[in-house]
């Protein structure tokens, strides 16, 4: 049975959480503090969401799958803009925008459309597929990372914090989002690191450099 979870939205190109991962967000435009404000008086939630074209008239289409978001930190600045951090739940189905007095969109959201309990860990190829992949790619870019650290997280969140930052289109992010299981996610993610790489060397794939 589905569960209709009444939110508001935040269409934001590139953003993608997931759950159990965190987002931290800097709001400044007059819409959207009004949305924290009353996100912080109500639930505490935010339906973040992907448009699938970059005009800002509130009446984008959206992506038909995003993720609840929990504000779990805020900082109120002097100047009213806020910094918030907000802890992924879980994903949803976008049904319909519900019309309000608010400057920002809420909607209707199927928040049982997937099964987002703890995943199973990765085998130990598919993690190592991973993280073979992510310093071939941060080497390519020539990224400062503490792969000491990166070897230290637990497989849903290598994955998920590699998805959020790597400079993958939206599309591509998106199709992250939706993978229905963590190893599918993985072997996209994968794909997309390759493709990344090669974008990097000129289209030519190249050996990296032993370290």
């Amino acid at each position: 049975m589905s569960r209709i979870l009444r939110a508001p939205i935040f269409p934001l190109a590139g953003a993608i959480l997931f759950p159990r991962s965190q987002l931290p967000l800097h709001i400044f435009e007059p819409r959207y503090r009004e949305m924290v404000r009353d996100a912080i008086d109500g639930a505490g939630q935010i339906g973040m969401i992907q448009p699938l074209r970059l005009d800002d008239d509130n009446q984008a289409p959206l992506y038909g799958v995003g993720c609840v978001g929990e504000i779990v930190g805020i900082e109120e600045l002097d100047d009213g803009r806020f910094n918030i951090v907000l802890l992924g739940t879980n994903r949803f189905r976008f049904i319909r925008d519900v019309e309000t007095e608010a400057a920002y969109r809420c909607a209707e959201l199927d928040i049982t459309a997937f099964d987002d309990s703890d995943p199973p860990p990765l085998s130990l190829a598919e993690r190592a597929e991973v993280e073979r992949e992510a310093r071939r790619l941060g080497d390519a870019m020539g990224l400062a990372v503490d792969w000491d650290a990166v070897a230290r997280l637990d497989d849903e969140m290598l994955v998920n914090a590699i998805a959020q930052v790597a400079p993958f289109d939206v599309g591509a992010k998106q199709a992250l989002l939706e993978q229905p299981t963590l190893p599918e996610r993985a072997d996209l993610l994968v794909q997309l690191m390759q493709f990344q790489r090669a974008a990097v060397n000129g289209g030519v794939e190249v050996e990296p450099t032993i370290q």
